[in-house]
């Protein structure tokens, strides 16, 4: 698939940098240790949509150690006040969490939950203004329902890794997570429920908003 070259998506992660430098430590353990992150580049947009909807409430279906959640409870912060929902399996991850959120000034605007993502918002209020999903790709579709019951009307669902590298366009990829990805796509597209745009920067971040 064509790409910018990389130069360019240094220029535009360079214009979108936040300056805590708790951020750079999060990142360079992702490096070090290959974990996928969103990035600073997409993690810009996941604090100016939270700031642009004005939201109070914010749940994360899947957080890992609390990169993309730094965005949310910053943007969260700068809106006044609210709570981020941080989800992930693994204990570990979320004492992890914990701590960058602590040294970032940001554990107050924090819930940290140990669960599977869709069960923690099967159980959460409705009413949250936004939802950001970076789960495993194969349960994404089956996670719809749930984020739609939970989602305010207006909300925005956010969602990670739309474009599978490029895959999605892809005929030889047939695996799962690609093929749900797909269906997805298409589906937020043609459904009178969602107003749908597909950003493609990095790994491409789906936009869709709950009509209503």
């Amino acid at each position: 698939m064509e790409r910018w070259p990389e130069a360019v998506y240094t220029y535009i992660k360079e214009l979108t940098l936040f300056d805590d430098p708790v951020l750079r430590k999060m990142e360079a353990r992702a490096k070090n240790e290959n974990f996928p992150i969103v990035g600073p580049a997409t993690g810009a947009w996941l604090y100016f949509f939270t700031r642009l909807t004005g939201a109070k409430r914010v749940f994360e279906m899947g957080s890992g150690f609390g990169y993309s959640t730094w965005y949310f409870a910053a943007a969260l912060r700068d809106n006044g006040g609210g709570e981020v929902v941080h989800t992930v399996w693994d204990a570990e991850l979320s004492e992890e969490a914990k701590i960058w959120l602590e040294k970032a000034n940001l554990l107050g605007t924090c819930d940290f939950q140990v669960s599977e993502s869709t069960l923690a918002l099967e159980a959460a209020d409705p009413g949250i203004d936004l939802i950001f999903m970076d789960i495993d790709k194969e349960g994404y579709l089956d996670a719809l329902p749930s984020i739609k019951r939970k989602l305010r009307p207006g909300g925005l669902l956010l969602v990670d890794n739309m474009l599978r590298d490029g895959n999605v366009i892809n005929a030889k990829d047939q695996s799962e997570g690609t093929k749900v990805v797909r269906k997805l796509n298409q589906y937020l597209s043609d459904s009178p429920d969602w107003e749908y745009v597909l950003n493609p920067i990095r790994d491409g971040l789906g936009i869709a908003r709950l009509v209503g």
